[in-house]
């Protein structure tokens, strides 16, 4: 019987195959870089849908804020994109890898994979299943500490002939930052919103020190109750820097974590419930800008801790966004049943996963011109923006569906604002690619940098390799990095 720390090295290997290692480590330099360190720490933390245009829009209202703070000493990154399709896995997953969803293997939280098996199954029969890596997998999702992830909940994987429960973190194809700065003997810790983001130690599933995960679905969906939720999150970054884990932590720390963040909710569900105003420059709703000054705030309670423990000053903090939200423009809101979008395709459909965005998987995957010429034909119907299907898909850098079992067939783009959706209680979604899913926030700050506004195009999978290039660490240690050339942001 395998160790199961050796069952998911198998599992990894089997699922992936070798990945070429570049040459260069996403700087211009190759070797060593532990002369080039200059930070001790690094805090990570995702505003969950913050835009770039948020950034100046909060710094112009509150310009003695602690992100206004942050900014003098700081890059802000006024083109900063996030991956696409732009659903919080992936995001999260391009600031702590360096890569995107074709060499992950993650395009969203739940989705379908021709290569697994189903829940509860033996591995038998044709393979294909819905992987979902969100809150039904847990124990009891509607407690706030859910019991952690249930195996009985997991997808399977078929591997030298033994069937496999497959943990997120072991659906990753490949390292994650928290992984390269534990191999080194130092201590990490994250924060998100529920177990699933297990998915952060990475494949060898040694990456945390300490993960703590309480269920955001036990949370009624308000900006009050989600403000709330996020309180436990800022707890654990001061108990964190306190050398201390909260209760209900998946492991404990000896000493203030190397790498630590975690993501704020309060944004994200202040746009999708009450959003901006329809007038000029879209002006923050009073709710949503309650939910950026409870961020603010907290960002400020860290600050504090940092300089009250005399290692602000060695402390890169980064704040970025795994994902925006569509539409900010509240005019530009409509839905449309998924059911719609499955229908016209006119084929047998495997699986549908919809938001401001449709990623179709066909039964046959020679049916697929058909699909893209009916789908074509109901463009109007569907307010289709666009249809991504073949070598598209290629160029597009998205992956090829005929050799990855990740990649689906057809990825519809609604026009910016429509929601495949049938709910009723959200007025804008993420998941997408349009400018509003994916133009997100980023800033980099450090009293050891100058002020500057950067407006070159950045990815928010520069951020993994910035991480490690700020501890001295290199940054091609990340297999995502080496397979997709990912650069360090500039001037850093």
């Amino acid at each position: 019987m395998l160790s199961r720390l050796a069952l998911v090295i198998t599992v990894v290997a089997a699922l992936t195959g070798p990945i070429k290692a570049g040459n260069d480590d996403g700087d211009g330099h190759g070797g060593d870089h532990g002369e080039d360190q200059k930070h001790k720490y690094v805090a990570v933390f995702s505003i969950d849908g913050f835009h770039g245009s948020d950034v100046e829009k909060y710094v112009a209202l509150r310009p003695k804020s602690t992100i206004a703070e942050l900014l003098e000493t700081g890059h802000e990154y006024t083109n900063a994109f996030c991956p696409g399709p732009s659903d919080s896995f992936p995001g999260t997953l391009a600031l702590f890898t360096g890569a995107f969803p074709r060499t992950t293997g993650v395009w969203y939280d739940d989705i379908w994979d021709r290569s697994l098996y189903p829940i509860g199954s033996n591995c038998s029969g044709p393979p294909g299943a819905e992987i979902a890596y969100d809150e039904s997998i847990d124990f009891n999702s509607t407690q706030l500490f859910s019991g952690g992830i249930n195996p009985d909940n997991l997808p399977k994987a078929l591997i030298n002939g033994q069937c496999v429960t497959l943990y997120p973190h072991q659906r990753l194809r490949v390292n994650t930052v928290f992984e390269v700065v534990t191999s080194k003997g130092k201590q990490t810790a994250y924060t998100d919103k529920h177990p699933a983001y297990d998915l952060v130690r990475g494949p060898s599933g040694t990456g945390l020190t300490t993960g703590y995960f309480p269920e955001i679905a036990a949370v009624p969906v308000t900006v009050n109750d989600t403000i709330t939720y996020d309180t436990l999150h800022v707890n654990a970054f001061l108990d964190w820097l306190n050398k201390t884990t909260p209760d209900n932590s998946e492991g404990t720390l000896s000493s203030i974590p190397t790498v630590f963040g975690g993501n704020f909710q309060a944004v994200s569900v202040g746009q999708k419930t009450v959003g901006y105003v329809a007038a000029s420059n879209f002006p923050f709703t009073p709710d949503l800008l309650r939910a950026i000054d409870f961020v603010d705030s907290s960002l400020g309670k860290v600050v504090a801790a940092l300089k009250a423990k005399n290692i602000y000053d060695d402390t890169l903090i980064i704040i970025a966004s795994k994902h925006g939200q569509a539409p900010i423009d509240p005019t530009k809101y409509g839905k449309i049943p998924p059911a719609n979008v499955t229908d016209a395709a006119g084929v047998p459909v495997t699986w549908q996963t919809s938001d401001d965005i449709a990623l179709i998987f066909l039964d046959k995957q020679s049916d697929l011109q058909a699909a893209v010429n009916n789908l074509n034909s109901n463009r109007a119907a569907l307010k289709i923006n666009d249809i991504i299907s073949g070598a598209d898909l290629i160029s597009q850098g998205f992956g090829n569906p005929a050799t990855d079992p990740a990649v689906p067939d057809i990825i519809v783009a609604p026009t910016p604002g429509i929601i495949y959706t049938k709910s009723t209680a959200k007025i804008a979604e993420h998941g997408g690619i349009s400018e509003d899913d994916r133009h997100v926030a980023c800033i980099v700050s450090s009293p050891k940098l100058e002020k500057r506004k950067i407006d070159d195009r950045v990815d928010t999978k520069q951020i993994a390799p910035t991480i490690l290039k700020a501890l001295g660490l290199d940054p091609k240690e990340l297999k995502g990095v080496a397979a997709e050339g990912t650069n360090v942001l500039p001037e850093i």
